[in-house]
């Protein structure tokens, strides 16, 4: 095998939807991407649909990070056919058993978008191999000034210049020749960004969120913006009061987040970590976003901010992988980490499911 094309990811993904129609469905997102691609995703699980809480998984956002989709799309293809002829599932040293793979798609709804970025897979694949934003050329000054970085187009502290110290060293961009992370001109302003939003908003009882990147080896829990904290409430995103002050480390301002989800937080990211290392020994790193670097519209902070922001909305514990030390490992390679990630991902579904 080798790495799939955008094709090849969309084709699996429908028809594994054919293959197994009584364990799972084919979502069309609603819209096209920029180049006019249409997306799919697939909702997996035994029972009827929003008779369960949710966990959405989501890969292939930035281009040049090949392996995220085949991620995902082995994850789906795994847990329906062990579903399917009642076995259990084995990822190296890391087994599970069929009573485990029948917890998992019983027990909730995984909703499975593996490539949400279809145009610059597309171009990372046939043009340029390090490229990692869209295609949108809307905001171009050139023709070298092409695309949003989709991870830093998401509704959380989009407005960077006014949230963030002016050192913090945030990852983004108002440039829009910037190569990297650029994050558009407005929050949600690409197809990609919304379509993400809209599988939050279609399944309301999603609390899980988990964003599949490379490369670190790093399982990361919110915040990303500043470091965690419990104790003053006021210390929010929401809070204009410390405008400017975000993003620096050891210093006063710190993110709060409730020390009961903290505790959740960190306890799902270790049982990921734990269910990876099983595998062949690699151990990765359960951490908040901001220790890896401080970011702002980040796909995981949006996800467990929305709650906050408004009410009626559940809460979602929102992660980010960032599998391997490379984005474009040889296959023989990538082969090992798919089993590694997909280990890790199953057990971090049994241990969200636990009381």
């Amino acid at each position: 095998m080798s790495y799939l094309n955008t094709t090849e990811v969309d084709s699996a993904v429908v028809s594994l939807s054919t293959a197994y129609p009584s364990l799972c469905q084919l979502v069309t997102l609603l819209e096209p991407s920029v180049e006019g691609n249409t997306c799919h995703a697939l909702r997996i699980g035994a029972a009827p649909t929003g008779t369960r809480d949710c966990a959405v998984l989501i890969g292939g956002v930035h281009a040049r990070e090949w392996g995220s989709c085949e991620i995902l799309v082995h994850l789906a293809a795994d847990l329906l056919e062990a579903y399917h002829t009642g076995t259990g599932l084995g990822y190296g040293a890391t087994s599970f058993s069929s009573a485990q793979v029948r917890t998992v798609l019983e027990g909730m709804d995984l909703v499975v978008f593996p490539l949400v970025n279809p145009d610059g897979r597309h171009y990372s694949q046939t043009v340029d191999p390090m490229w990692r934003k869209n295609r949108n050329p809307a905001y171009s000054h050139g023709p070298s000034c092409v695309g949003v970085d989709i991870n830093r187009n998401y509704d959380f502290l989009f407005d960077f210049t006014t949230a963030f110290a002016p050192h913090s060293g945030v990852q983004v961009s108002e440039d829009p020749c910037d190569y990297q992370v650029f994050h558009g001109p407005a929050a949600f302003s690409e197809p990609e960004t919304r379509n993400v939003r809209r599988l939050l908003d279609s399944y309301p009882r999603t609390r899980w969120f988990v964003d599949v990147h490379s490369y670190s080896e790093d399982m990361l829990y919110v915040w990303g913006d500043d470091q965690d904290q419990s104790t003053d409430q006021t210390m929010t995103f929401r809070n204009p009061a410390f405008d400017g002050q975000r993003g620096l480390a050891a210093d006063r301002y710190g993110e709060f987040i409730a020390k009961d989800d903290f505790d959740t937080s960190v306890l799902l990211a270790q049982r990921f970590c734990q269910g990876l290392q099983g595998v062949r020994g690699t151990a990765y790193t359960p951490k908040a976003g901001y220790d890896l670097y401080p970011t702002s519209g980040t796909s995981d902070d949006y996800a467990y901010s929305r709650h906050l922001v408004d009410p009626s909305k559940g809460k979602v514990f929102a992660y980010t992988i960032e599998w391997g030390t490379e984005f474009q490992p040889p296959w023989s390679e990538m082969s090992e980490i798919i089993k590694e990630v997909d280990a890790g991902l199953v057990r971090f579904c049994l241990a969200a499911l636990q009381p």
